[in-house]
C-alpha cells in the first residue's frame, strides 16, 4: 500500500486537476445567481471527467509496466500486492473522477451535507467490503489482499458516483442537471475558462506529486519495516488532512460565492474563518494521536520493528498538523478565487526544493531514518504556511470594483 496507494493518490490528484476549476467556476456562477452558466459547467466538467478517466483506465497496462522502475527496493511480495491493487483502482478511474467532480459541484453550491451522508454511507460499505475482500470470510470469499481492497475501493466510489449524480439532477438545488433557463455562454467559452484556471493547477500537481514520489522513494530507501510504519502514520494523518480538506473545500466554495457576489472582504473573512478552525482541529488531532500513539499503531501492525519506528516519529506528525492546516485551507481558497498560478508557485517552492532537500539532509545525511523523513515533510508545510499567510495578509489597498480576483494581490 505504501507503493500503491501512493502512486494512486499521486495520479488520480494530478488528472483530477480540473476539478479546481469545477469549484471556483460553479460557486462564482452560483454567488452570481446564475443558474443556467453552473449547470452548463457542471455538465461540462462531467464529461471531462468521463473523458480523462477512460483514457487513464485504458493506460492502466503502462502503469502497472511502469511500477518497478519507480520502486527498485522492495520485496517480491509487495510489489505484487501492489500491482494487484493498482490493476484494479486506475481501471476504476473515470467511476472515480465522475464520483469526485459530482461531490465538488455539490459542495461549490453550498450544499456540503448530501456529499457528507452519501460519503458516510458508502464508507459503511468500504469497511465491511475491506473486511470480507482483503481477509476473506465465511469459508466462501477467499483472502484477496490488497487487490480486495482495491475492489473495495472502486465499488465505494461507484456507490458515491451514482448518489452524488443523481442528488445534482433535483431542479430544487442551486446547481441542478436538469434545471432550464436560458445561457449566455457557450460550451467553448466555459471550457476555455475551466482550462485557464485548471492548467495552472495541473502543473502544480505534476511537480507536488513528482517531489511526492520521490519523498516516497527515500522511504523505501529504508526498508519494508520502515514502509509499513510510515503507511501507519500516513493513514493516522490522512483523517488529519481530508479534515483540513473539508475546511479547505468550505473556503474554496465561500471565496468563489463571495467573489461572484462582488463581496471581496466578506471572501477574504471566508478563508481566514476556515483556516483558523482547521488549525484548532488538527492541532487537537495531533495532540491526540501523540498521546494514544501506543493505542493506535499497534491497530495496524503487530510486528515489534514497525512500532519502534512508527513510535519515534510520531511527535513529529503531532507538530506538523497547525502548519498542514493552514497551508492546506488557504492553498484551496487561492484556487477557489481563480488564482492558480500563486498556488502553483507556492506549491512549486514547498514540494521540490524544501520538502526534497529536507527529507534528504535529515533521512539520508544526518541518519534520522523516518523521523527524518517526517521532519522533511514538516518543514515543507511550514513554509507554505508562512507564505500562504503572507500573501493573505497584504492589503495594498482596496480593490476597485471591476478587480475580479481581488483577494491576493
Amino acid at each position: 500500500m505504501q507503493i500503491g496507494g501512493a502512486l494512486e493518490w499521486s495520479i488520480w490528484s494530478v488528472f483530477a486537476a480540473f476539478e479546481v476549476g469545477t469549484i471556483a467556476r460553479v460557486g462564482r456562477l452560483v454567488g452570481a445567481g446564475d443558474r443556467a452558466g453552473a449547470r452548463r459547467v457542471a455538465r461540462l466538467s462531467l464529461g471531462m471527467a468521463i473523458a480523462i478517466g477512460l483514457v487513464l483506465a485504458l493506460a492502466t497496462p503502462l502503469v502497472l509496466a511502469a511500477l518497478p522502475l519507480v520502486a527498485t527496493r522492495v520485496s517480491d511480495e509487495a510489489m505484487s500486492e501492489a500491482r494487484g491493487y493498482l490493476g484494479v483502482t486506475i481501471a476504476a478511474s473515470p467511476i472515480v473522477f465522475v464520483a469526485a467532480t459530482a461531490t465538488a459541484t455539490l459542495q461549490a453550491g453550498g450544499d456540503t451535507r448530501t456529499p457528507l451522508l452519501i460519503g458516510v454511507g458508502a464508507n459503511i460499505i468500504h469497511i465491511a467490503l475491506n473486511r470480507v475482500l482483503i481477509l476473506g470470510a465465511f469459508g466462501i470469499v477467499p483472502a484477496m489482499g490488497a487487490r480486495g481492497a482495491g475492489i473495495s475501493t472502486a465499488v465505494t466510489f461507484a456507490i458515491e458516483a451514482v448518489l452524488a449524480t443523481m442528488a445534482l439532477t433535483s431542479r430544487a438545488r442551486p446547481v441542478s442537471l436538469r434545471a432550464e433557463g436560458e445561457t449566455s455562454g457557450t460550451i467553448r467559452e466555459e471550457a476555455s475558462q475551466l482550462v485557464r484556471i485548471g492548467g495552472p493547477a495541473f502543473l502544480e500537481r505534476v511537480l507536488y506529486h513528482l517531489g511526492f514520489m520521490t519523498y516516497a522513494l527515500i522511504v523505501t530507501r529504508l526498508g519494508d519495516a520502515a514502509m509499513a510504519a510510515n503507511q501507519s502514520l500516513i493513514s493516522v494523518e490522512s483523517i488529519c488532512f481530508l479534515s483540513a480538506d473539508g475546511f479547505g473545500v468550505a473556503a474554496a466554495a465561500l471565496v468563489a460565492q463571495k467573489l461572484g457576489a462582488d463581496k471581496p472582504d466578506q471572501a477574504r473573512s471566508a478563508a481566514w474563518i476556515a483556516a483558523r478552525y482547521a488549525v484548532i482541529t488538527l492541532t487537537s488531532f495531533g495532540i491526540g494521536a501523540l498521546l494514544l500513539r501506543d493505542v493506535i499503531l499497534p491497530i495496524f501492525s503487530d510486528d515489534p520493528a514497525v512500532f519502534v519506528i512508527g513510535r519515534s516519529a510520531m511527535p513529529v506528525l503531532a507538530i506538523a498538523q497547525p502548519f498542514m492546516a493552514m497551508g492546506v485551507v488557504l492553498a484551496q481558497a487561492l484556487r477557489g478565487a481563480g488564482k492558480t498560478r500563486q498556488a502553483l508557485g507556492v506549491s512549486l517552492m514547498g514540494a521540490v526544493p524544501v520538502r526534497l532537500a529536507a527529507a534528504w539532509l535529515f533521512t539520508i545525511v544526518l541518519g534520522f531514518g523516518l523521523v527524518g523523513v517526517w521532519l522533511g515533510s514538516t518543514t515543507d508545510w511550514l513554509v507554505r504556511a508562512a507564505i500562504l499567510a503572507t500573501l493573505f495578509r497584504r492589503r495594498p489597498g482596496e480593490p476597485t470594483r471591476t478587480e475580479p480576483e481581488p483577494l491576493v494581490q
